[in-house]
């Protein structure tokens, strides 16, 4: 089973950064497009970013546009989401997971959702 496990969330002050990391464990992670999402609460899951297996494609939400980068080592079998100027809004646990392309809205995920890590914006 293609499991992942993000890791990096925490609390931070509004204009701080975190980066977060999705690991893979079973699997090489170079085969695949992964995607970050988040859950706050009481709302839907969104997609936040996701990159292609060669890394050449990526996307990013509107609402973190230009705040943070999605990149992947592949020797490390680990994606990484660098976040930047955070915002209180951004507050929700995020989540990795396999995807079949590179797309915000993936139809479906491949495996199953972790247990995602904790990001907290708050002063």
């Amino acid at each position: 089973q293609l499991q992942l496990v993000e890791s990096g969330g925490g609390l931070v002050q509004p204009g701080g950064s975190l980066r977060l990391s999705c690991t893979a464990s079973g699997f090489t992670l170079a085969r695949y497009a992964i995607g970050w999402f988040r859950q706050a609460p009481g709302k839907e899951r969104e997609g936040v970013s996701c990159i292609s297996s060669s890394g050449s494609t990526t996307n990013y939400a509107d609402s973190v546009k230009g705040r943070s980068t999605i990149s992947r080592d592949n020797a490390k079998n680990t994606v990484y989401l660098q976040m930047n100027s955070l915002k209180p809004e951004d507050t929700a646990v995020y989540y990795c997971a396999v995807v079949p392309s590179a797309e915000l809205k993936p139809a479906y995920i491949i495996g199953s959702w972790g247990q995602g890590t904790q990001v907290t914006v708050s002063s």
